[in-house]
């Protein structure tokens, strides 16, 4: 069970994801949470080097769909201006809403993957569905809800026994 926690790679942010060698990967398409993986958790709108990520992804042929378990009006309101598709309310790691998001995407897990800021929910959801998975570090840890905190605990005992069995090691971040 802990091995579904591991992601396929760890970087500090989107922008350390390189485009190219997900291309050469036959990556086609990308799945993001929005919350302290694209923006803080309390930033209401894209900034302008999100902006500007985002239409580097595009312009280089990728499908984009944000999938968050956040509500209507926060996803909706991040994802509109940028005409992003997106699933609000998706219940990560449940199957059912990344199966929905591959289908938004016109595409196989294969041809996919994860990018969030969670082990038990971007992570673990990415995982089991088949998807290459990519953890960044959060970007505003601190403006974290409740359940998000929760999950940090439990994250923190997670990668502790990750680190006993010699599957975790820090220096495994790109900068």
């Amino acid at each position: 069970m802990l091995e579904k926690l591991l992601p396929n790679m760890r970087v500090n942010s989107v922008y350390d994801i390189d485009l190219e060698e997900l291309g050469a990967r036959g990556v086609k398409g990308i799945i993001t949470d929005l919350d302290n993986t694209l923006v803080g958790a309390k930033e209401p709108l894209a900034t302008p080097e999100l902006v500007k990520w985002l239409d580097k992804v595009k312009a280089a042929g990728f499908r984009v769909v944000i999938l968050s378990n956040n509500n209507s009006l926060r996803v909706s309101s991040f994802a509109a201006p940028l005409q992003v598709p997106f699933l609000h309310k998706a219940r990560k790691p449940i199957a059912k809403s990344f199966r929905r998001a591959l289908n938004m995407l016109g595409l196989k897990a294969e041809e996919t993957v994860m990018i969030g800021d969670q082990m038990l929910t971007d992570v673990l959801g990415g995982n089991r569905m088949g998807l290459y998975t990519i953890l960044v570090t959060p970007i505003a840890p601190l403006d974290e809800g409740f359940t998000t905190l929760i999950n940090r605990r439990i994250e923190r005992i997670a990668l502790s026994r990750l680190r006993k069995r010699g599957l975790w090691y820090e220096e495994e971040t790109h900068r």
